[in-house]
């Protein structure tokens, strides 16, 4: 009887999605919030997309310094932990031995099945801190180039995203209805948002629209009502 080949597919852009994920829901609900805001305080929409397009350029300045950092501070964080696992396996092996011990024994195996690997390992030092970083630190080796790359997508996805509830202030006259399409077009955008990022993490797609909807919709409804209630102290 033929046998169907296997083919497991894992999702492996996980650390990309996250960086568009941290710079566009950002993106979308500052700027969105500010812009509310904003409508219920002045009465120029030039106000309010210069006001938009500063906080867009500095946002994403800001969030693309701050995965930048994040990326440089996992890999240096790594790179100290493996110095340290390199030493303990050269200096004392007897307490790395018995770590790798306790590793496998949470698996189930016994002193006689975890003997030849732990032999195996004092033959690859090398091998042996990986193993130690994999699975007693839970700690993967970045990629060194990952800080650049992370640092662009956020600020690119933050742009992306703060860029689109201002584009009904460029096209409308007027503040009111340039408010009511920006509310429409970014919520809109919120959900959609959340939805295809449900997809993409594996989450349920409905759940994470609506979640990320509720959040820049509410963020939106507060500071519009605050610049309303100062606006009119």
């Amino acid at each position: 009887m033929p046998q169907t080949s296997h083919t497991e597919r894992h999702f492996t852009g996980s650390a990309r999605i996250r960086d568009i994920v941290i710079g566009m829901s950002d993106g979308l609900t500052v700027p969105f919030a500010l812009a509310a805001g904003l409508s219920g305080a002045v009465s120029s929409t030039s106000i309010i997309i210069t006001a938009g397009l500063a906080e867009v350029a500095a946002g994403s300045i800001a969030m693309g310094l701050g995965g930048y950092l994040a990326s440089r501070s996992d890999i240096e964080h790594y790179e100290s932990e493996r110095g340290r696992e390199t030493r303990e396996v050269a200096d004392i092996p007897q307490a790395e031995i018995a770590e790798v011990a306790g590793v496998f024994k949470a698996y189930g195996l016994d002193d006689a099945e975890i003997a030849p690997i732990v032999a195996a390992f004092q033959k690859r030092p090398t091998s042996w801190v990986d193993f130690m970083m994999r699975f007693e630190l839970g700690l993967e080796r970045p990629d060194p180039k990952r800080a650049f790359s992370s640092a662009f997508t956020i600020a690119a996805s933050y742009i992306v995203g703060g860029l689109i509830p201002l584009l009904s202030y460029f096209i409308l006259p007027t503040i009111g209805k340039a408010l009511l399409w920006s509310i429409a077009v970014t919520l809109v955008a919120l959900f959609a948002f959340g939805y295809f990022k449900g997809r993409f993490t594996g989450t349920a797609p409905l759940r994470s629209g609506f979640q990320t909807l509720l959040i820049g919709g509410l963020a939106a409804a507060a500071a519009f009502g605050l610049a309303r209630l100062f606006s009119h102290g």
